[in-house]
């Protein structure tokens, strides 16, 4: 029986991978055969327990540290991961943060950089690095995590961080209508309260516990239920899938 998920053969790239959601990705990807480039900026120690739970379990990656916000650096790490893995065939652009909640009436200029930059800027570059080489050899996939955030406005404080997951749910869309006729798929992932360390940096317990009452599943979702959909995204099982912002959320928002 054919497996049409399997990765074998395939080189990813999961940004923001040594925490939460990128780590799962990175496991997941490198379970169904490909093999993975672990990016990361100040989670050397996470990047280096990901990196060797995967080769404990016979897969093959790497951990290399960049700074996406720095188109520089993101040629350096692009170049790295196809000089020693191979031409990338995923991309997952998960790097991301809040950074702080913040208040309309306290934002800044430099608030709105930071978020902007570290949300929607990097993903554009990142997918701007690869798109060429894919676009070259008429394949490929890129997958975007966004946010519920991006479609509800976020929680308190959390204005900044929405309006850079609506920009790039948006980006993905016009990505998707560039790439597609050139053989590359792009879509995203909309990941709603996840129990990941966002929220144990972000949200209280109390928030959570709110959070938890409108979510019909009744309960937190968890990293590898969303690293499983971004699987599927990447893999042949959706070559008919473009453009779509896939929620994942327990129910929380129904589109």
């Amino acid at each position: 029986m054919q497996n049409y998920m399997d990765l074998t053969g395939k080189v990813a790239l999961v940004t923001g991978a040594s925490s939460g959601i990128g780590a799962a990705t990175a496991a997941v990807l490198a379970d169904l055969g490909a093999r993975v480039a672990i990016g990361y900026y100040h989670n050397e120690t996470g990047a280096g327990q990901v990196l060797e739970a995967i080769r404990s379990a016979g897969g093959q990656a790497m951990a290399i540290r960049a700074d996406v916000r720095q188109p520089a650096e993101i040629r350096s790490l692009v170049e790295r991961v196809a000089g020693e893995l191979g031409p990338i065939d995923i991309l997952v652009n998960n790097a991301g943060s809040l950074v702080k909640r913040i208040a309309i009436l306290d934002m800044t200029e430099e608030a709105y950089d930071d978020v902007m930059n570290l949300n929607l800027k990097s993903a554009i570059l990142c997918s701007q690095a690869v798109a060429q080489a894919m676009i070259g050899r008429r394949t490929g996939a890129i997958v975007n995590i966004v946010s519920i955030a991006g479609r509800n406005g976020g929680g308190p404080g959390a204005g900044l961080y929405a309006s850079a997951k609506a920009g790039l749910i948006a980006f993905t869309k016009s990505m998707a209508k560039e790439m597609a006729p050139q053989g590359v798929r792009v879509n995203a992932v909309s990941p709603g309260v996840i129990d990941t360390p966002f929220h144990e940096v972000f949200s209280t317990p109390e928030m959570l516990a709110n959070f938890v009452k409108g979510i019909p599943l009744g309960r937190i979702g968890t990293s590898m239920e969303c690293a499983k959909v971004i699987a599927f995204l990447a893999s042949d099982a959706a070559t008919y899938v473009i453009g779509e912002t896939v929620e994942v959320n327990g129910g929380q928002l129904m589109l």
